[in-house]
């Protein structure tokens, strides 16, 4: 009995998600049909039918599933020790002064093997 209970519910999950996306393309459909109309009306439109679609979608088992993990985030989010701005320059600058290092040793590794290529080939004069 609980088999068939899960299988209405998962069927019933179905149809309601089916609802939600020909909400959604229903909404696109006549946000573009009615083009000769204020662009602004359109999109108030077409945010209230997106916002209608997603809450029938978040009515369903995967919707509920989405929006714990959606908030679990935010609470792993909210855990983050963020750096301050003097760690965050501090870094920048190191990694600028990195980047310049770096190139200029791949600068002059270029330039010792064209100039050793140049040898090689007798190209150098």
């Amino acid at each position: 009995m609980n088999v068939s209970a899960e299988a209405g519910g998962a069927n019933l999950d179905i149809a309601k998600l089916a609802v939600a996306a020909l909400l959604l393309i229903g909404g696109i459909f006549a946000f573009y049909y009615f083009a000769a109309y204020s662009a602004l009306l359109r999109v108030i439109g077409l945010l209230a039918i997106s916002g209608g679609a997603a809450a029938i979608a978040l009515q369903t088992q995967p919707g509920r599933r989405l929006w714990q993990f959606v908030s679990d985030a935010r609470m792993e989010v909210r855990k983050v020790v963020w750096p301050t701005r003097q760690e965050t320059v501090q870094t920048t600058l190191v990694v600028m002064v990195m980047v310049v290092i770096v190139g200029l040793v791949l600068w002059l590794f270029d330039m010792v093997l064209m100039a050793i290529l140049r040898f090689l080939t007798g190209q150098g004069g």
